[in-house]
């Protein structure tokens, strides 16, 4: 099956949409399909030969992060042309409804399109505003597959139909079989380590909140060390820091591989995001690595930890009430250790060859309804396409 993944996010950063995409791709690969990504891109020198760029980004706040887009005629010209060579059997759009190339491929398609809604908000006016323009949109999908419930629950405030809840995929093994010694990150029953891994200077990745949690926690146990990875200024933590000297290390960006063993080492990884998250990736890397997880009671990370039964939950924005959960972690090693046991059983079900069978099952089913192949829209043909079939006849 020749299948075509549109990512709306520039894969000159590090998002998880975009590792979504890419690592789909890669598993659909594997099984013998033959892929082409389409997604903004700069830097085109390292992209594999079966991703094409839409071209550069603008910057745009988006959820309380920073979204890197783009639109435009050209890049709708992009859009066209790319479908047409592709000569797809089915077009997978990951965020259809934000404006970028996903939204103009979804305007210039027609034929069995997959859409995956990736984002959770409580209130977006902008989405708000955007609805009824959007409905026309939306019915040129086929099937439609939300990440989480949260995920699921958006989609269906602002834009209506349903979706099929399959979950962000990881590669489990990574984390499984990572280091779970490595003397930079490990810790003992004496000095045991506190991860937080994050954007910096995103405010709700919750370094603040963390931070605010340190003094409680070091005062219960003195011996505690925390190791915080991330890029991004983090000014105003680091001086409130300070004092604790080399109790509070700022590792700075961390690759992939130092990730999986700091994750697989640390005594437990805390996740104190704040709002603005409809999975929580992280928390399954953290559980597939073996560690004690604890996280806000945001409702994505409640159902991630099975409400509590695969790592533990603390109030979100309560910087005492973290410091207390991580105190219990680190000393009630028989509930610790029973919410880690659970957590490994349940993780096998984010690996992503059981997340891909899942997506090949969506899959099936557009393509069962379509009954046929992608094609540009009336209207959409590109002038070389017409000049083409001109020649022809």
């Amino acid at each position: 099956m020749r299948v075509g993944i549109v990512c709306p996010y520039s894969l000159d950063a590090h998002g998880g949409v975009q590792v979504h995409v890419m690592d789909l791709a890669d598993e659909l690969r594997r099984r013998g399909h033959d892929v082409r990504v389409l997604a903004p891109a700069t830097r085109t020198e390292d992209l594999p030969p079966w991703v094409t760029s839409a071209g550069d980004t603008v910057a745009i706040p988006y959820n309380g992060s920073v979204a890197r887009l783009n639109f435009g005629t050209a890049v709708a010209r992009r859009a066209r042309k790319w479908l047409e060579e592709c000569d797809l059997d089915l077009l997978h759009i990951h965020e259809p409804i934000t404006p970028s190339v996903g939204m103009l491929a979804l305007q210039a398609a027609d034929g069995p399109v997959v859409a995956t809604f990736h984002a959770a908000m409580d209130r977006s006016l902008a989405r708000e505003l955007l609805s009824p323009m959007t409905a026309p949109l939306m019915e040129r999908i086929s099937a439609m597959i939300a990440v989480s419930e949260e995920a699921r629950r958006t989609l269906i405030q602002y834009h209506g139909g349903d979706a099929v809840v399959i979950p962000n995929g990881i590669y489990v093994e990574p984390f499984a079989t990572a280091s779970h010694h490595d003397p930079r990150f490990a810790g003992t029953p004496q000095a045991p380590t506190v991860a937080f891994l994050g954007r910096l200077d995103e405010p709700r990745k919750g370094l603040t909140v963390l931070a605010d949690a340190v003094p409680a926690v070091l005062e219960a146990l003195p011996g505690t060390r925390f190791l915080v990875a991330g890029r991004g200024d983090a000014g105003e933590q680091r001086a409130a820091l300070a004092r604790f000297g080399e109790q509070v290390t700022f590792l700075g960006g961390v690759s992939d591989e130092d990730k999986a063993a700091l994750l697989a080492s640390a005594t437990c990884y805390v996740a104190p995001q704040t709002g603005g998250e409809s999975f929580g990736i992280v928390l399954v890397e953290a559980m597939a690595a073996g560690t004690h997880v604890i996280a806000s009671d945001l409702t994505a990370f409640s159902d991630v930890l099975g409400a509590g039964r695969y790592g533990a939950l603390f109030r979100n924005g309560d910087s005492q009430d973290l410091a207390r959960v991580i105190v219990d972690t680190l000393t009630d090693a028989d509930a610790a250790d029973a919410r880690r046991r659970a957590a490994d059983t349940e993780v096998r079900r984010y690996d992503w060859s059981t997340v891909t069978d899942a997506v090949l099952d969506v899959y099936d089913m557009a393509l069962s309804t379509a009954h046929t192949r992608v094609r540009l829209a009336p209207g959409q043909r590109t002038v070389m396409s017409r000049l083409r079939d001109a020649l022809e006849d």
